[in-house]
């Protein structure tokens, strides 16, 4: 049986989903996860699933499982959110002169 308050949650846009991830910082270099273009993708099914796919500075990288947690804390806590996944995905590979914002780019001397 389906529950009907469940079904009247509003569900969290993508810009606010982004603006969420935006608050995870990569602990070691103290930069959003967003602008530093590890995020690769988001959404919400109707039942309020929110599922992210992102990468790692590196296949070796040693806060995956960490900065996986901190996605799942944030967005757990959203309005409409009823359960969070994680991916790590290594396609494509992460490429900060092509991925990272330009704000990144220049903090980390990449032009």
């Amino acid at each position: 049986m389906t529950d009907p308050a469940a079904e009247t949650k509003q569900r969290p846009t993508e810009e606010e989903l982004r603006e969420v991830l935006r608050e995870v910082e990569d602990p070691e270099l103290r930069m959003s996860i967003v602008d530093l273009g590890l995020v690769y993708g988001y959404e919400v099914d109707d039942q309020g699933m929110v599922t992210v796919d992102m990468t790692l500075t590196s296949p070796a990288c040693p806060v995956g499982p960490m900065l996986q947690g901190m996605i799942y804390h944030k967005l757990s806590q959203m309005e409409g959110v009823e359960d969070v996944e994680v991916n790590l995905v290594w396609n494509p590979p992460w490429n900060p002169k092509e991925m990272a914002s330009d704000d990144v780019k220049m903090m980390l001397g990449i032009w």
